[in-house]
């Protein structure tokens, strides 16, 4: 349902096979389809996270900042503040990606004395090293299941600077990117009604 979200916008279903990548607080996964017809996909996961999911990656490191739950939002309000910030690692190992080391490394700069401008550079990396692990992960499957197309779904998805990471990749990859509008990449209900629709 987040996929078809995302293809609402199109009004159709790509009958190529398409990767799909689905960020949120409970899952981050990458997933191959295949369109058989009929309402009915072939689909494999071929990636993901080992551990913490996207969203929970985001929401810790946000409210050990001290913002609200969930902290995607506020998170991302810091981030836009600044073009700098301290790298953090993005770990990815055979394709499947591990968000718990940069969550402790990102957790081990955090202190009570940190100021505003130190939060907004953390909120920078915290993103550029998720951005990165979904490069390389995507990246890896590539070379094993050309696509053309990737389609972005999933809460976290709504972050503007993960979405101009992706599209960003997409064009350099000769891929075409299709994500749900922001206010529809954290509701599923509307891809069950426009796969309802499509059928």
């Amino acid at each position: 349902n987040h996929i078809l979200a995302a293809l609402r916008d199109l009004k159709n279903i790509p009958n190529e096979p398409f990767l799909a990548l689905h960020l949120s607080g409970g899952t981050t996964e990458l997933v191959y389809y295949h369109y058989q017809g009929n309402g009915i996909f072939e689909s494999h996961i071929v990636g993901g996270s080992k551990d913490l999911q996207g969203g929970q990656y985001v929401d810790r490191i946000g409210v050990a900042l001290g913002l609200p739950f969930p902290a995607g939002k506020h998170l991302e309000v810091l981030a836009l503040q600044t073009t700098e910030y301290d790298p953090l690692p993005s770990s990815v190992k055979d394709g499947w990606i591990s968000f718990a080391g940069p969550c402790s490394a990102a957790m081990r700069r955090i202190s009570n004395s940190m100021n505003d401008i130190e939060k907004s550079n953390l909120a920078r990396a915290v993103f550029t090293s998720i951005g990165n692990a979904l490069e390389k992960m995507i990246t890896y499957h590539l070379q094993n299941k050309p696509v053309r197309t990737l389609i972005a779904v999933g809460g976290v998805m709504s972050n503007s600077l993960l979405r101009k990471r992706m599209e960003i990749y997409c064009k350099r990859n000769r891929m075409t990117l299709h994500v749900a509008q922001p206010q529809y990449s954290v509701d599923n209900a509307t891809g069950n009604a426009f796969g309802a629709a499509y059928l």
